[in-house]
């Protein structure tokens, strides 16, 4: 089995572990100090029963190959290493920063509003001071405007972590995925 670290499980990482875990062929460690908000339950992939739970454990509890769940932030590169993939659904710079300079074969997936993107390791270098541009702190997946109606909720976050699945099985088929690609609807 192949060794992957999600990092994150809100808006991306809780549509992608169940994804990666039904083809049961990675053994997944899941890193996310959040807790599970009753907000939340509109765009991620919990269920009422969730609220008030860490969300790296609620992915290990209903999913059989995620073998290790972290209720810490990571910080270091050194907490990435030993992994054959890392990929970042996170929704802050800080991570991202770590993660980009680092040698570590790596997978970054984002989505906010109607507009996603994938960036892995192999991308140009010459991208990531655009890519990694902005305040500090943690965004949504939702757009800044939005108003926490259902009507209204984006769901690119599912797109992404999709693409991003399907990428995952490309890359560990050696077959030929891209660097980076952009989706907006």
């Amino acid at each position: 089995m192949k060794k992957i670290m999600i990092i994150g499980a809100g808006g991306i990482g809780s549509f992608l572990i169940p994804l990666l875990d039904r083809i049961g062929e990675y053994d997944i460690t899941v890193a996310d100090p959040d807790i599970v908000e009753t907000k939340n339950l509109l765009y991620q992939n919990y269920q009422p029963l969730n609220v008030g739970q860490n969300k790296a454990q609620s992915m290990q509890d209903i999913h059989n190959n995620v073998s290790k769940a972290s209720p810490y932030p990571i910080l270091t590169a050194k907490q990435m290493q030993g992994y054959d993939l890392v990929v970042s659904c996170v929704d802050n710079l800080g991570v991202r920063r770590t993660l980009y300079n680092t040698s570590l074969k790596w997978l970054d997936l984002r989505a906010q509003g109607r507009n996603a993107a994938l960036v892995s390791h192999n991308a140009d270098p010459a991208l990531y001071d655009t890519l990694l541009a902005g305040p500090e702190g943690s965004f949504s997946c939702q757009a800044g405007d939005w108003d926490g109606l259902g009507k209204n909720v984006n769901l690119m976050n599912a797109m992404i972590a999709g693409a991003g699945a399907q990428w995952i099985q490309k890359y560990f088929n050696n077959e030929e995925t891209k660097a980076f690609m952009t989706f907006n609807i």
